[in-house]
């Protein structure tokens, strides 16, 4: 599911609320897989480099990778 998100926001170059819920979501539930944290990886660095822009306030922070128990 996560992949499909952020080839959504690939495509449109937006991250919008909605989907950002999702990823904070499965991110809680811990329903993330390896090939989930490469796509967040590559979501975080795009947005980071200004090719994908959030819908959401950016004081909201984005769940933090680096400490993601994969299952």
């Amino acid at each position: 599911m996560i992949g499909a998100i952020v080839e959504s926001a690939f495509q449109t170059g937006c991250l919008s609320v909605e989907a950002e819920g999702v990823i904070r979501q499965l991110v809680s539930l811990k329903l993330c897989q390896p090939v989930d944290l490469d796509a967040l990886k590559k979501l975080y660095q795009a947005m980071q480099n200004g090719d994908i822009r959030r819908e959401a306030p950016a004081r909201l922070e984005l769940p933090c990778i680096d400490k993601l128990q994969l299952i």
